[in-house]
C-alpha cells in the first residue's frame, strides 16, 4: 500500500482546521512541508501538549512526509513562548539528526492560520481563496501529523485528544474515541456554573452551544480540539445571541467609518482584496443596487474573508459585526452569481508586523482572562459508555454506514467507508455493541450498556 493510501484508508483529515481530507493535501509535491503548531485560537492547549508529549513521533513523521513530498524545507511553526515544548522538539531533532527547522512565531492571532503561518515562515503570500500549495507548501496540523504516525503504525483515526477550558474545576487534556458526547467530558471535568453555553473550538471562531438539546447532541468529531465552557451570562454567549436583522440595522447607522476592520484584518495585510468598511458602508442601500458591476463593487470583497472575527471582536470600536456582515453578502453573492475575480499575486502590506494582534490583549477584551492557565494537567482519564459517531466529520460527502444494528465491532474497527468522490472511512475507538444506524450517525455502546 502506497503512502498515499495507507493515509486514505486510516480516514486522516485535518485536525486543527476543516477537515479537509489529508490523502487529498498529500497528493502532491511542495517546496515545503509546514508543521503547525501555533495553536491558532486563545485558550487552546491541545497542540502543546501533543508537542510535550509525543516529540519523538512528530519529528519522525515529519521527516517522512517531506520526504514524500519531496520538500526542500520541513519547518515546524509554533510560538516562540513555548519553550517547553520547542525544547522537547529540539531535542529530538538533534537525537535524529533530522533535517527539520523550528520556526518562532510571535504570540499573535490568528497566528495559527495557515495562510498567516506561510507569509510568516515564507514570505509569500497565498492567492486569493487559494490554498498554499499554490505558493508551494504543504501545511498540516500537528495532531494531523501524529495520525499519520498512527496510520503507518496500522491504526486508523479513531481516537482524539482535546482541552477542555472555562468554567470547569478540572481543566485538562483528553484522549477519548471519537463520537464521545461532551456531556460526559463536562461531568468529568465538572462544571462550576449550573447555567452555561459550550463552544466546540477556540473562542473566536468555534461553534456556540447555547441549549441543553444542543450541547446533549454534541459529540467529539476528528476536528474537535477544545472545549470552552462559559457563564450563560458571559460576554461572547450573549454576543451571538443577537439577530443578524439587528446587527443590519447597527451597521447601517452606528458605522463611524474609522477603516479599523479593515486595517487590521489579517487577509487585508496578507494582500487580499477584503474591505469589510466598505461593506459595511454599503449595507443600508443594498436593495437598492440592481446593477451586479455595482453590486460587487460594494460587496464583493466579502469573498475574500475567512471569518477569523478580528474585524468584529478586537478591531471595532462600536461593538458591530463586520465578519457576521461579510459573511451575509457572502451569501447576497451566492445568489446573484457574483464571483469576483481572484487576485493570484498578492503581496504582503507595509506595516504587516505592526498590525498583528497581541493574543493576551485579544483574551482581557474576550473577558477570558480568568480561564487563563498557564500549564494545564496532563491527560485525563475517561471512561466511555457510549459513542454516537457522525458519518459526516470532515469535507465532502459524508461516509456510508458499514455495519448494522445489533453486530459486535472491536476497538478501530472501520464502521463507514468513504463514498465515492472526496470522502474519508470513519472507525470507532471503542468496541461494543451497534445500536444504532442513520443516514448521519452510528450509536455504539459498551456491551454492559
Amino acid at each position: 500500500m502506497s503512502f498515499v493510501e495507507t493515509i486514505k484508508e486510516a480516514g486522516i483529515v485535518g485536525a486543527g482546521g476543516a477537515g479537509f481530507p489529508t490523502y487529498v493535501k498529500l497528493n502532491a509535491k511542495a517546496e515545503y512541508f509546514i508543521i503547525n503548531a501555533a495553536e491558532c485560537e486563545p485558550l487552546i492547549e491541545t497542540d502543546k501538549y501533543l508537542c510535550r508529549t509525543f516529540p519523538e513521533r512528530i519529528i519522525r513523521t515529519a521527516v517522512l512526509v517531506a520526504e514524500h513530498l519531496e520538500a526542500a524545507h520541513c519547518v515546524i511553526a509554533t510560538k516562540a513562548k513555548y519553550k517547553r515544548e520547542i525544547a522537547a522538539l529540539q531535542q529530538e531533532i538533534d537525537r535524529q539528526n533530522a533535517k527539520v527547522e523550528i520556526f518562532g512565531m510571535r504570540t499573535f492571532y490568528p497566528a495559527g492560520d495557515e495562510q498567516v503561518i506561510v507569509q510568516e515562515v515564507t514570505g509569500r503570500s497565498v492567492p486569493e481563496r487559494g490554498l498554499p500549495l499554490d505558493v508551494g507548501c504543504v501545511v498540516d496540523n500537528v495532531g494531523t501529523v501524529l495520525s499519520i504516525a498512527d496510520a503507518l503504525e496500522g491504526k486508523p483515526v479513531s481516537e482524539k485528544y482535546l482541552s477542555v477550558t472555562g468554567a470547569v474545576s478540572h481543566t485538562g487534556m483528553y484522549h477519548v474515541p471519537l463520537g464521545t458526547p461532551i456531556t460526559q467530558i463536562l461531568e468529568s471535568a465538572k462544571l462550576t456554573e449550573r447555567e452555561y453555553a459550550v463552544i466546540l473550538g477556540g473562542p473566536m471562531m468555534g461553534k456556540m452551544l447555547k441549549t441543553e438539546e444542543e450541547i446533549k447532541k454534541a459529540c467529539v468529531t476528528k476536528t474537535t480540539g477544545n472545549l470552552l465552557v462559559l457563564p450563560k451570562d458571559h460576554y461572547l454567549v450573549k454576543r451571538s445571541e443577537l439577530p443578524r436583522e439587528r446587527m443590519i440595522r447597527q451597521a447601517a447607522a452606528a458605522c463611524i467609518q474609522c477603516r479599523m476592520c479593515t486595517d487590521m484584518c489579517p487577509r487585508f495585510m496578507l494582500g487580499h482584496e477584503i474591505r469589510p468598511n466598505v461593506v459595511m458602508r454599503n449595507l443600508w442601500r443594498e436593495s437598492m443596487l440592481t446593477d451586479a458591476t455595482e453590486f460587487e463593487a460594494a460587496f464583493g470583497s466579502a469573498v475574500n474573508c475567512c471569518s477569523c472575527g478580528v474585524c468584529e471582536m478586537f478591531a471595532c470600536p462600536m461593538g458591530l459585526s463586520p465578519r457576521k456582515m461579510n459573511e451575509y453578502a457572502k451569501g447576497l453573492l451566492r445568489e446573484k452569481g457574483i464571483n469576483p475575480e481572484r487576485n493570484m499575486r498578492p503581496q504582503a502590506r507595509e506595516g504587516i508586523e505592526n498590525r498583528k494582534i497581541p493574543t493576551e490583549r485579544l483574551i482581557a477584551r474576550l473577558d477570558l482572562t480568568p480561564y487563563v492557565t498557564h500549564e494545564l494537567p496532563e491527560e485525563r482519564k475517561l471512561s466511555v459508555k457510549e459513542c454516537r459517531i457522525p458519518l459526516s466529520q470532515h469535507i465532502g460527502k459524508p461516509a456510508l454506514a458499514a455495519v448494522h444494528v445489533g453486530e459486535r465491532v472491536e476497538k478501530n474497527a472501520l464502521v463507514a467507508q468513504a463514498a465515492e468522490g472526496l470522502s474519508v472511512n470513519i472507525h470507532t475507538g471503542m468496541a461494543g455493541i451497534v445500536k444504532e444506524v442513520t443516514d448521519t450517525y452510528i450509536r455504539i455502546c459498551g456491551e454492559e450498556v
